[in-house]
């Protein structure tokens, strides 16, 4: 069996290994550390939690151990692009860790944060920059950094980057690195703009293939409820106060429902918190800090973090909404069952959702445990809507099924004036006498003079 002892890795990077508990690398780190200790370009395709981050950091450094030289003040001897911050922090302490022994800097420039600090960091010259594409742009706009003698390019999470929207901004970047240079692709999926962009970026590459393309982890159990909409934040507090359901992390399709479904943990006693986009890093931070050292046992999270999140221990993931788009369930669920451990993955089917459902199951070649609970639960004590998260992608506003109109009455014209019957309009046979109502408040079916609910917002 091979160990990293065998892999011809410096010593301190040895050293540093034995120190974190490493001793046996996974397929992907067996595969792609020799062809990368050679120079040559890769591409690798592994789902997420495979270790890759160890597969291109360790190279990396060893390859600056041999050829040892100060970088220039604002220039990076190596660019590692990650699709989001999380992924950029945890790119970035897998650095440190591997480093420890190298003193080699490395700095990380993400959104959310201060650009100052980044500036200072990159003002004396960077072994290792770890940068989200945006804002490392807006940077490079600036000069406070350059990428003319980069001599290794990491582009990680591809397939994330293209469902962001970073396809653009990364081909920005590509044009100001020099073309001689080392660069590695990773990806868990290759669609045909990924596979396009590759193609551009690579030259010769060796091809790294650990698990076939848009797999889910062996180690995952997998099953699904069948629920009513109004039915999911009940089912979703039953399946958390389980036993056995010890670090859980749950995923919404927006950031409002995400905020939704952590209060209504919350207020069912369970303690929660969510991370989205609109969270400052701060926020974000600090709950994945408190969700690693259990503070709280579920986290709630929309896919921009389904990628990010490197936390052993998570015992299960839950789909409150479907993804929309298939390949995501694939992220999501593998943010359990990591480092050898089993883990479950559990979605919440409306009757609605079920096209999403034969969509993640013809994506992974498997069929879901199909569990029916309509009927089952009684419905939140919270209106429906106000924890119903599902909605159209990109937040926009999504209108509730308007109450019928009644016969022979037209609408409320604008400041609440009740028209007149149109047969009286025409001199036709007067309508039958109403009582007024007041334009603040109106008749709403199934109750009498009840507000109607405000719609949701994806």
């Amino acid at each position: 069996m091979t160990q990293f002892t065998d892999l011809g890795l410096a010593e301190p990077l040895l050293r540093a290994l034995t120190q974190e508990g490493y001793v046996t690398p996974t397929p992907i780190q067996a595969q792609a550390i020799p062809p990368l200790l050679q120079n040559r370009d890769l591409l690798g395709i592994a789902q997420t939690g495979t270790g890759k981050t160890a597969a291109f950091a360790l190279p990396i450094l060893n390859h600056f151990l041999k050829n040892p030289r100060k970088p220039n003040p604002k220039t990076a001897r190596a660019l590692i692009l990650a699709p989001t911050r999380e992924l950029a922090l945890q790119i970035a302490a897998s650095f440190r860790a591997y480093g420890k022994f190298t003193g080699f800097r490395v700095a990380i420039v993400i959104g959310g944060v201060s650009a100052g600090p980044q500036v200072a960091a990159m003002s004396g010259g960077l072994d290792v920059l770890v940068a989200t594409p945006g804002r490392l742009l807006d940077h490079m706009s600036t000069g406070a950094v350059r990428m003319n003698e980069t001599e290794i390019l990491v582009l990680d999470e591809a397939d994330h980057m293209l469902d962001l929207g970073f396809v653009v901004p990364i081909r920005k970047i590509l044009q100001k690195i020099p073309k001689a240079r080392q660069s590695l692709f990773f990806s868990a999926t290759m669609p045909r703009e990924i596979a396009a962009l590759a193609s551009e970026m690579l030259t010769n590459p060796v091809e790294v293939k650990v698990a076939p393309v848009a797999a889910t982890a062996d180690r995952v159990a997998q099953e699904a409820y069948l629920v009513e909409s109004g039915g999911k934040p009940a089912l979703l507090v039953e399946l958390l106060k389980r036993p056995g359901f010890s670090r859980s992390i749950v995923f919404t399709r927006t950031k409002r429902g995400a905020d939704k479904v952590a209060k209504h943990c919350e207020a069912a006693g369970i303690t929660a918190a969510a991370i989205h986009g609109n969270k400052s890093q701060n926020q974000r931070q600090r709950a994945l800090d408190d969700f690693k050292k259990g503070k709280t046992s579920v986290l709630v999270a929309t896919d921009i973090a389904a990628r990010g999140i490197d936390i052993d221990s998570v015992s299960h993931v839950v789909n409150f909404d479907l993804p929309e788009v298939p390949e995501a369930y694939v992220h999501r669920i593998g943010r359990t069952a990591r480092a050898g451990k089993e883990g479950i993955a559990i979605s919440l089917c409306a009757p609605d959702e079920r096209a999403l459902l034969r969509a993640v199951e013809k994506l992974t070649r498997q069929t879901l445990p199909l569990i029916d609970r309509r009927g089952t639960l009684p419905m939140s004590a919270a209106p429906v809507n106000s924890v119903d998260t599902r909605g159209a992608r990109g937040g926009q506003r999504q209108n509730q099924p308007r109450p019928p109109r009644r016969d022979n009455a037209r609408p409320e014209a604008r400041g609440g004036q009740r028209q007149e019957p149109r047969g009286e309009q025409h001199g036709g046979p007067r309508a039958e006498a109403r009582p007024k109502l007041s334009h603040t408040r109106r008749p709403f079916p199934g109750g009498a003079a009840s507000a109607r609910p405000r719609p949701t917002s994806a």
